[in-house]
């Protein structure tokens, strides 16, 4: 079984891990720490049944005035081990919510 929850700051070394084990564009851990401490309502992780985190998404506000009120995912990913379990999609649906109840977001962006 997976869990969807807030990430936190003590998640950030495994998050970084699940980064650099996916993907080919690497951040530096202040990148992190700047989107948890930002927007911790919207950073989340997935852990196993051994709370080992899997995978995560790093999404943040726009920060630029604009006449839409929308978010941004910064990142996603999950291990490879446990692809094709529909983590990603959770992780997108918890950021998503999030930037909808909180923030009252009208829209939401891939970068």
């Amino acid at each position: 079984m997976i869990n969807i929850r807030q990430a936190t700051p003590n998640d950030l070394l495994a998050m970084q891990a699940v980064n650099i084990a996916c993907l080919p564009e690497n951040y530096q851990m202040k990148y992190y720490l700047y989107h948890v401490l930002s927007w911790p309502q919207l950073v989340f992780v997935a852990e196993d049944f051994s709370r080992k985190i899997v995978g995560y998404v790093l999404a943040k506000m726009e920060e630029e005035p604009s006449a839409q009120i929308h978010g941004h995912i910064t990142s996603v990913a999950v291990l490879r081990s446990h692809r094709k379990m529909g983590i990603a999609k959770k992780l997108m649906l918890a950021a998503h919510h999030a930037m909808r109840e909180n923030f009252r977001a009208e829209y939401v962006s891939l970068h």
